[in-house]
């Protein structure tokens, strides 16, 4: 592995040329970097991530799958021209992260890839604070407080059917805590912001991974894991305790993940001016909501991930399968050919300029190279 005191002692790793930077001035000068390549292979496709100069493969290594029986999948999307590793605590409860460390085990091999984790759970300190103050309340004022949130997302449209949409069991409880917290900022936030429980979460996630991966750094954090409104990407510690990273070498970059109202994070995450990569739940269903967001986010520099692309029209989770035939239908309208629907949502999103990739779960070598294999792939629409 890299040493990380002498990495930041070097100031720079040397990729096919440009330096390694940690983005610790203001967007406003950050936005001339220099391309910055890993692995480049002539059958790969690569965009730019935004203004972090990264050049990642336009398909980019779900965790999912990935665990430390099961990674040779990954090693094989890498030998195609995959560049761009993404894995999160929560997945498989570090068994992800500990998988990928047998991929990138060693310094020749890091300088091969850009590498993403993420602060799963984050959102559960800010709706505990929330939570503990809401337990010593009145039960009037808990009703209160329970309507409002229920108000806040119907003002907000993030429940519309095509807007929102299942990608695994349980998913449609996750919004209530954090719509029960959104009720309670305007009277109790000056009892929740500041607090040093969010820092020491973020510092304690990090070091975590970092350890699970045996790295001495990643390419980007993401903050929070599955953002499920724009409140959550506006907590001053977490772009306080993110310079403080980057200060120390760890993380370069900064993201936030979403799957529930991704075009209001997505605004949100762009409106603070501290972001720097957006990965958001974009498909062939929900597509037409985000399109204003997505091009607002690339115009200022923010490199957008589409994830749940494929899941529109696929699912693993057999409690939500069979999925509806009318999605399955749609895409095959738009897309002509004789793809898999999978395939086609992937080729679907793709052919936006203003995402930089998608995210595939490649759970074996077939879904190597059938996805990758869509990579610079150009196709006309149908009417859908």
């Amino acid at each position: 592995m890299i040493d990380r005191r002498s990495f930041i002692k070097s100031g720079a790793l040397i990729v096919a040329g440009p330096t390694l930077s940690f983005g610790l001035k203001s967007r406003e000068n950050r936005i001339h970097r220099s391309p910055e390549w890993r692995n480049k292979q002539s059958d790969m496709a690569y965009r730019q991530l935004g203004n972090t100069g990264l050049m990642i493969s336009e398909f980019v290594c779900g965790g999912d799958p990935v665990s430390t029986n099961n990674f040779r999948m990954v090693e094989y999307a890498i030998e195609k021209g995959l560049n761009y590793l993404d894995m999160a605590p929560a997945y498989g409860r570090g068994e992800c992260e500990k998988g990928y460390a047998k991929v990138v085990n060693s310094s020749s091999k890091r300088e091969q890839v850009f590498m993403t984790t993420k602060v799963s759970g984050f959102t559960g300190v800010r709706n505990r604070l929330y939570r503990e103050i809401f337990d010593g309340l009145p039960e009037g004022k808990k009703e209160y407080y329970r309507n409002r949130a229920l108000e806040l997302r119907k003002e907000r449209g993030v429940d519309v059917p095509g807007y929102y949409l299942t990608y695994w069991p349980g998913q449609e409880r996750s919004m209530d805590p954090s719509y029960l917290s959104n009720a309670m900022v305007a009277d109790y936030a000056h009892k929740v912001d500041g607090s040093k429980q969010f820092k020491k979460f973020i510092w304690d996630s990090i070091k975590g991974s970092l350890d699970r991966t045996g790295q001495s750094y990643f390419d980007i954090l993401m903050c929070p894991h599955g953002a499920n409104c724009p409140e959550e990407v506006e907590i001053p510690e977490i772009f306080e305790t993110l310079e403080a990273l980057k200060k120390e070498g760890l993380v370069r970059f900064l993201g936030v993940s979403t799957h529930n109202d991704p075009a209001g994070v997505l605004r949100a995450a762009t409106n603070t001016g501290k972001y720097d990569v957006v990965m958001c739940a974009y498909n062939v269903i929900n597509g037409g909501y985000l399109e204003d967001a997505i091009r607002n986010a690339k115009n200022a520099g923010i490199g957008v991930i589409g994830m749940k692309v494929a899941m529109a029209v696929a699912t693993h989770h057999k409690k939500l399968q069979p999925i509806p035939n009318w999605r399955i239908e749609k895409v095959n309208r738009i897309v002509p050919g004789n793809m898999k629907p999978p395939m086609k949502a992937y080729l679907w999103a793709l052919q936006n300029p203003n995402i930089s990739a998608v995210i595939s779960n490649l759970w074996d070598e077939r879904y190597v190279d059938d996805n990758l294999g869509l990579a610079g792939e150009k196709v006309e629409f149908q009417p859908g």
